[in-house]
């Protein structure tokens, strides 16, 4: 018998949106058959948020992971509910301890600021950083599915004087792993496209005239793609890369450093949607593609569709897990 999927649900910041959008997103989607959710909430969470879960879901409350694994949950509708004191840097760090100990099939983030993380004492860079440690993994990379294209960053947060220095070949044919990884589990249309992998300087380098990168290092990483038949184009030109023309050429377009892919999605998709995925982790990450929005705080002004998007990917990257465990008798 199929176990129910487990998902745990960090909802960042206190004084930020994550409640709101959580909120707002699990009384949209409702409690879904075979699915069992974890929810990390501060004390403080405003009660009209909790009022909205409780219109669709009982909720069950513990004060720590501990106890939350202790629940016999019975059906859908019931909710685990984490009313916990520690820092929200800690929820994540301690459900990506569960996840890696298959205790969870999927979590889904909430913003977190990097000065939260800071003010926990950690000194990791953002949630990619705390899943990087508690993985003992440095090949992790952030992908971003959207409505009208899909973005794979080859580098993580890093000032742009390291960029150049991060952007080697090693890098770039990990990158395009990850790329075609995250392509195959798209719809059937889009994982047809081939990938894109962008130049890092203006104009591709104009064959040499600014820079080498693309003569060199990305020349080389296609030739890696090519020897592993991985169906890829580039490097393109950066400025022209996103336009519109292109969205549905290709399925994936891997970009050098963060706001040369981010940028663009955020631009076209805004605040609203679009969703982020970790690729190279042993469990499933989702997460929104936006901020703490820490100014609208409390005045129920949060758009909370790519929550509900975040939500509706982890079902269906920890079903398609799930389905890989029974298949091959692998422990997750």
């Amino acid at each position: 018998m199929r176990k129910p999927l487990r998902i745990a649900i960090t909802t960042g910041d206190p004084d930020g949106i994550g409640t709101e959008i959580t909120a707002k997103a699990l009384a949209k989607l409702k409690p879904g058959p075979g699915i069992t959710y974890y929810l990390w909430r501060s004390p403080l969470c405003p009660k009209r948020h909790l009022h909205q879960i409780d219109r669709v879901f009982k909720r069950i409350t513990v004060n720590t992971w501990p106890e939350a694994l202790q629940v016999k949950v019975r059906n859908s509708r019931e909710l685990v509910d984490i009313s916990s004191n520690l820092p929200a840097a800690l929820w994540v760090e301690a459900t990506a301890r569960a996840s890696h100990f298959g205790h969870l099939d999927a979590m889904v983030t909430a913003p977190i600021s990097k000065t939260a993380i800071k003010a926990a004492g950690l000194d990791d860079m953002g949630h990619t950083g705390i899943l990087s440690r508690v993985c003992k993994s440095k090949e992790l990379f952030m992908g971003f599915i959207g409505e009208h294209f899909n973005v794979l960053l080859a580098t993580g947060h890093l000032s742009i004087d390291e960029v150049s220095r991060a952007v080697t070949t090693a890098r770039l044919e990990k990158a395009i792993l990850a790329a075609d990884q995250l392509r195959s589990v798209l719809d059937k249309k889009q994982a047809r496209r081939p990938l894109a992998l962008l130049g890092l300087n203006p104009h591709s380098g104009e064959a040499g005239m600014i820079g080498h990168s693309e003569q060199k290092i990305h020349a080389k990483a296609l030739e890696f793609a090519a020897e592993k038949k991985i169906t890829i184009e580039g490097p393109l030109v950066p400025d022209a890369a996103f336009s519109p023309k292109n969205w549905k050429r290709y399925s994936v377009f891997v970009a050098n450093y963060h706001d040369q892919g981010l940028i663009p999605f955020k631009m076209i998709h805004g605040q609203e949607s679009g969703i982020h995925v970790t690729m190279g982790l042993p469990f499933v990450r989702t997460s929104v593609d936006h901020g703490t929005a820490k100014d609208i705080f409390g005045k129920d002004k949060a758009d909370p569709r790519s929550m509900i998007q975040a939500l509706e990917w982890a079902i269906r990257l920890g079903r398609a897990s799930a389905d890989l465990t029974l298949a091959t008798g692998d422990r997750r």
